[in-house]
């Protein structure tokens, strides 16, 4: 039962090229840090990458994509990642855009064995419509656009029926972890993690501080360890933000 790897790369050594990963974290906050190094340092490639973004040019899951890595993109927010943008408009990555609520269901959902489900969320847009730009040739033109999904009505409204996410790998960040893999979550890095962590076939946590087993209350519990198959203890945390706002008075 000690699912306790030696480190990030130990814990990340088998994931396949062709993989799809899920990557937990919100901008920079609450992001799998360890893991993403580790596979740049793997140099595992033809990634399928669900998160809510990814990242910055030189942090996060931007150091994947400045290393040719991720051949596509699951996400809600392109961000401050100026080579996220460049890959995409040349046709060197495809993008997949999601309402960033539908995002998190997709995942929720994937994780409780719920293949789809329905939303008003995009209904009667390109989301429901099809014909997003998925995917651009080197020319300028669209190479793949997005299909269009089923719609229904329910209670006088229409809804877009969207598929559930799952992953060969998922990568989460926790504060603190034991060795059965039972985490716990601090403040804002309780955001995309909880849902990401249920729906990978098999779920790598990286954590601040591995404690014993019986020492986490377990009504504080937010992932229980049946979900969670290696866990690392982190190194080096940078803990980045995006950008900071000031204002003068």
């Amino acid at each position: 039962m000690n699912k306790v790897y030696a480190s990030a790369r130990e814990a990340c050594a088998d994931s396949p090229d062709g993989a799809t990963v899920l990557a937990g974290g919100f901008g920079l906050c609450g992001i799998p840090e360890n893991c993403i190094r580790a596979l740049r340092e793997l140099g595992t490639k033809g990634l399928t990458v669900v998160s809510n973004n990814c990242g910055v040019d030189d942090f996060g899951l931007g150091i994947l994509l400045r290393n040719r890595q991720i051949v596509k993109m699951v996400s809600s927010y392109v961000g401050e990642n100026k080579e996220f943008e460049r890959q995409y408009l040349s046709g060197e990555l495809e993008v997949e855009l999601t309402p960033q609520g539908t995002l998190a269901e997709r995942l929720r959902a994937g994780g409780a064995g719920i293949p789809a489900f329905y939303t008003p969320t995009g209904a009667g847009t390109a989301i429901s419509d099809g014909g997003l730009p998925l995917r651009y040739a080197s020319d300028g033109s669209v190479a793949k656009h997005s299909a269009k999904k089923e719609l229904r009505e329910f209670n006088g409204r229409t809804y877009v029926l969207e598929p559930a996410i799952t992953g060969d790998f998922a990568l989460v960040k926790a504060w603190k972890g034991d060795r059965f893999g039972n985490l716990v979550y601090r403040h804002t890095a309780m955001n995309f993690n909880p849902m990401i962590a249920t729906a990978g076939k098999l779920t790598i946590a990286e954590v601040e501080e591995i404690v014993e087993v019986g020492a986490l209350d377990p009504d504080h519990v937010h992932t229980p360890g049946i979900f969670v198959h290696r866990v690392i203890k982190g190194e080096g945390y940078e803990k980045r933000i995006e950008r900071r706002t000031t204002r003068k008075n």
